[in-house]
């Protein structure tokens, strides 16, 4: 009895932790002695699963209903685009990507990236009605938005409503709706990342154009995702997914979408226009560098602002007499050019960085419009007006 009584005592001591993590169905099957062999039978021990408490089962099926629901709102918004080009042989598939609808008058908007090289576009419904009397309106490839029309029955078009990208918060759920390698209403959730990113536009040549204020999310997005809206748990576009950034080459990485306040800024242009107009101050910069960083190297007056490397002939900084740098130091194994001014402030904002003054342009500015640089020149600092041109 003794040694059963211990028996006993061991195998509910191995049971107890499988009963605190929850683990189903582990058996334990103590070996005995060959004395209890012949006069006790095996114990079993089985762990049941613990039930969720009612108001942890009701909590997860307000969140499943939540996005269920948010996907049969917005789902029949989100199109298809499927980009045909003329070749010798007819019409051939060139791409595909996602848009979205705007308004009932039949604008879907979508990357310029998406549909810059179609001869002609085919767009398809949720419900999978198809319409290939589709326009291209308008193309921005600097922001990667562009705007189509889809000449169909008000009745068919259910539109997205807009959302504001500058309440967005690191760490909010978002959710992507698009068709990742032609498959049609894929929806993926994550939370906004980052904010304030900046990439490089598609437009390089003249100098280096940037998108300022792009989202960063960790909410799968791959090719054909391209378009698509980004959306908050309301079921508001905060963004126009548009970019992953991987560096193995594959389809995974870091997703990007364009923020939903530079879609309201530029998509009434391209609707009127076809186009937008940029303003443009005519400076270069090495832009990935602070100054903080080149004063480890260089003495300098200031360690934040952006440093003039070269100022474009004909343009508003060259108008203005903004100068350039006049000579070369390495910093890190490559060129820099300094000896330019320091623009410190546009407007009284201060700018810490290229990517700042890019920022505050985009955002506050337009073609024609007059600014006030605060800029440090030769140690001392100075204030230009200037009136801002047209990018080119």
């Amino acid at each position: 009895m003794n040694m059963m009584k211990r028996l006993l005592a061991l195998v509910a001591l191995v049971a107890l932790p499988a009963l605190a993590c929850n683990t189903p169905d582990l058996v334990f099957e103590p070996t005995p002695t060959p004395q209890a062999q012949a006069t006790s039978p095996p114990v079993v021990v089985i762990a049941t699963p613990t039930s969720l408490p009612e108001a942890g089962l009701a909590e997860l099926n307000v969140e499943d209903a939540l996005l269920t629901n948010l996907y049969q709102r917005v789902n029949p918004a989100v199109v298809y685009i499927e980009v045909l080009g003329q070749t010798d042989a007819g019409l051939m598939p060139l791409g595909s990507g996602s848009g979205f609808v705007i308004d009932k008058d039949g604008h879907i908007v979508t990357n310029n990236h998406v549909v810059e090289s179609a001869d002609t576009l085919q767009v398809t419904f949720s419900d999978g009605s198809v319409s290939d009397d589709v326009d291209i309106l308008g193309l921005d490839p600097y922001s990667d938005l562009a705007v189509l029309r889809a000449n169909v029955s008000p009745d068919r078009l259910t539109p997205l409503e807009l959302g504001d990208s500058d309440a967005l918060q690191v760490g909010q759920q978002v959710i992507a709706i698009g068709n990742p390698f032609g498959l049609q209403g894929t929806m993926t959730a994550g939370v906004v990342s980052a904010i304030g990113r900046t990439l490089r536009s598609q437009v390089q040549q003249g100098g280096s154009f940037s998108n300022p204020d792009v989202i960063q999310t960790d909410a799968a997005i791959n090719p054909g995702n391209s378009g698509g809206p980004l959306l908050d748990l309301r079921g508001r576009v905060v963004g126009v997914n548009t970019a992953i950034r991987s560096n193995t080459g594959a389809n995974a990485g870091i997703g990007f979408a364009v923020p939903v306040n530079t879609i309201k800024r530029i998509v009434p242009s391209l609707i009127a226009e076809g186009a937008y107009e940029y303003p443009y101050l005519g400076i270069t910069s090495s832009n990935d560098l602070t100054l903080a960083e080149l004063a480890t190297t260089v003495d300098l007056p200031v360690e934040q602002g952006v440093l003039i490397a070269e100022v474009q002939s004909g343009t508003a900084a060259a108008e203005a007499g903004l100068r350039g740098g006049d000579r070369q130091v390495e910093y890190r194994g490559r060129p820099v050019v300094i000896g330019g001014d320091i623009i410190t402030a546009i407007d009284g904002q201060e700018l810490r960085t290229f990517d700042d003054l890019v920022a505050y342009l985009v955002r506050n500015t337009e073609v024609g419009q007059d600014v006030v640089l605060t800029v440090v020149r030769d140690g001392m600092e100075t204030e230009v007006r200037l009136t801002l041109g047209k990018r080119p």
